[in-house]
């Protein structure tokens, strides 16, 4: 075997960003996870009473536990930033605002700018097995089912991301269980090597909306009942549910290291898996079926399974299949390992609960940040050692503390596994990445020019003030070089309507410069910036020269409203003409724009018609009202109408 053909099959994880309990992302998580944090909490109310459904012993439709992991604010949007109205952004399920968001935040932490992959064959894979905010609403009775429904049927959540992003590759749900999301990991990779995708967005999303799968857990004696997942320990006694939403941008090794990408990880290879008829039930798991799996991904990523350093387990806490999976483990990884070097074995699902079909993504996301810090974070609740695992005969150890890998001459190696209730085992197997070479640092006091944009101009404010926060002492940006910064800020992040470019020699003068907002006129680079803030597409290849390394840029500053069915904010507009344009136009406008061009398209006069039947307390002609084309009939066939109510 030889480096070159390794090189060939491997795959960059190039970008990550996640939403969990406790975290909004990547650098908060690994805060939380390297100091122990147990982010579960109890159930809010604006989920479902778990106080009322609650029962110390399995009763029918009551849940064993009050308690799960959940992510603050799924209610909130950036509606304006994607293009929607209020009314569509109060209809469309949370799972797809979120992950519109975090697959944004993803794409900026890869340097993938949105514009320049439009149009490409960029494939999605969304692990997902829950429409709880479809279900919900065919619950408040079958007139609720409207067309506006069909937004949120789960085929849709990768198709949004890739009709938002225009995005022309593969766009998949996979629904295996609580494997899922590794699943769809697999699949990504595959895409890529199969040379059918050049670059391929996987993700894991769950927000859990009502109590009923937990119910019937609840019921086969599934759930824990503090609501704490238990990974290895005696007393194991289930899981607790949890949120998440997180994505992770991927691309052939060989292309991330030419196109000059940042490489947070290597993906070296991965296998999928059915228990088949290993086990008496298909709802059992199977050792038969893991340890298969087990092996093949090894064979496929062409490591020794003893080399391995870190293993991320689905780790549920089960007291049936936690032994299983250890033992596993135990028997694949552990068979020639050295002496005095245990696999370290840790749950995420400790720290933040269960997120079921996107829990291996978190899982993913967990173990890059092991490699990337070179630590294992304390996986929780683990006290006594479950007695069904030969803790003597396996050298496995599930760490109590944080834990430094050993510098043992070569890349540090990690596993991700995840099992469903499906029967379907995942296993995914990551690398540390090399090192990137020392970068040559800028001249002394030579000034660089530093842009900035976003969509309005309250999120400029907002990106200025966090990007001079990221340039002071005490913050991230101090630690690149400033050219280095600029430079990645000039090309590998979208360039919108509002501008703003700054001038300095420094990090500390250019964060003076983004919150002084003194002018620049005389500067040298002074008329770059002033071309720039015009609104000219700049030649960045003409004002940097060389190519500078990528590095870690602050994220867009969401300007997030919340929206939720009966929560609409309601202005008392008598005009219905005002009323309908301010709900669901997309677009400014005047009385010659057209009603397509502005977002009201044939669904949108579907859901308007609706309202309008209610508002007006009259029957509406649909004819008559498809027949209006711009803005000014809207208005002009309005004022008749409301004539005729008084």
């Amino acid at each position: 075997m030889i480096r070159s053909d390794v090189d060939e099959r491997s795959i960059a994880v190039i970008g990550m960003a996640c939403r969990l309990p406790g975290a909004s992302g990547t650098d908060e998580l690994w805060t939380l996870l390297r100091d122990g944090v147990d982010a579960t909490s109890e159930t809010p109310l604006d989920r479902y009473d778990a106080d009322a459904l609650h029962a110390g012993s399995p009763e029918p439709g009551r849940l064993a536990s009050r308690r799960a992991g959940y992510v603050d604010g799924i209610a909130d949007f950036d509606a304006e930033f994607f293009g929607m109205s209020p009314t569509e952004a109060v209809e469309l399920d949370p799972q797809q605002r979120l992950l519109l968001m975090t697959t944004w935040e993803a794409l900026e932490d890869a340097g993938q700018r949105p514009d320049l992959i439009a149009g490409s064959r960029t494939s999605v894979f969304v692990g997902n097995a829950r429409a709880d905010y479809l279900e919900l609403t065919f619950r408040q009775g079958l007139e609720n089912a409207t067309a506006a429904q069909l937004n949120n049927f789960r085929s849709l959540l990768p198709a949004r991301v890739s009709h938002v992003f225009d995005l022309r590759g593969p766009s998949v749900v996979v629904d295996t269980a609580c494997s899922s999301s590794l699943v769809a990991v697999h699949q990504a990779v595959q895409s890529l090597r199969a040379g059918e995708s050049p670059l391929a967005l996987a993700a894991g999303v769950n927000i859990a909306l009502r109590p009923d799968e937990g119910v019937v857990m609840s019921q086969a004696g599934g759930m824990s009942p503090d609501g704490r997942s238990k990974f290895g320990d005696a007393f194991a006694d289930g899981h607790a549910p949890s949120d998440a939403v997180a994505v992770v941008v991927l691309k052939r090794l060989t292309d991330a290291l030419a196109d000059g990408d940042r490489v947070r990880a290597v993906i070296a290879g991965s296998a999928v898996g059915n228990d088949g008829r290993t086990s008496d039930s298909v709802l059992n798991p199977s050792l038969a079926g893991q340890l298969e799996v087990l092996r093949w991904a090894y064979e496929d990523a062409r490591i020794d399974p003893a080399d391995v350093d870190y293993v991320e387990a689905h780790g549920s806490g089960s007291p049936a299949l936690d032994p299983l999976e250890l033992t596993a483990l135990g028997e694949v990884l552990g068979a020639g390992r050295p002496a005095g070097r245990p696999l370290l074995v840790g749950s995420i699902k400790s720290n933040i609960g269960h997120a079921e079909a996107a829990g291996g993504l978190a899982g993913l996301v967990k173990a890059v940040l092991c490699l990337e810090n070179r630590q294992v974070p304390a996986s929780l609740h683990a006290i006594t050692p479950n007695p069904r695992v030969a803790w003597g005969a396996l050298p496995l150890m599930v760490p109590d503390r944080l834990y430094a890998l050993p510098d043992l001459g070569r890349p540090a190696v990690a596993g991700i596994s995840g099992q469903g209730s499906s029967a379907l085992n995942a296993h995914v197997v990551v690398r540390q990445a090399d090192t990137a070479p020392a970068h040559p640092g800028p001249m002394p006091g030579v000034p660089y020019v530093l842009v900035l944009s976003a969509r309005s101009a309250a999120a400029l404010e907002d990106l200025a003030r966090l990007y001079a926060d990221y340039l002071r002492p005490g913050g991230r940006g101090p630690s690149f070089a400033l050219r280095d910064i600029c430079f990645s800020a000039a090309t590998r992040r979208q360039h919108h309507t509002h501008r703003l470019a700054v001038v300095g020699a420094s990090h500390e003068d250019m964060a003076e410069a983004l919150t002084g907002f003194q002018g620049i006129g005389g500067l040298p680079l002074s008329g770059l910036a002033d071309r720039y803030r015009k609104g000219e597409d700049l030649h960045w290849s003409e004002v940097f020269g060389e190519p500078g390394r990528f590095v870690p840029l602050p994220h867009y500053p969401w300007q997030t409203k919340r929206y939720w069915p009966g929560e609409e904010q309601h202005t008392g507009d008598a005009d219905l003409a005002a009323w309908m344009l301010r709900e669901h136009a997309r677009t400014g406008f005047d009385d010659g724009s057209t009603l397509t061009e502005i977002g009201i398209d044939s669904l949108a006069k579907l859901r308007i018609l609706v309202e309008l039947a209610k508002r007006s307390e009259q029957d509406v002609d649909p004819d008559e009202f498809g027949r209006l084309r711009t803005v000014g009939e809207l208005r002009a066939w309005t004022r008749t109408l409301e004539a005729a109510a008084r």
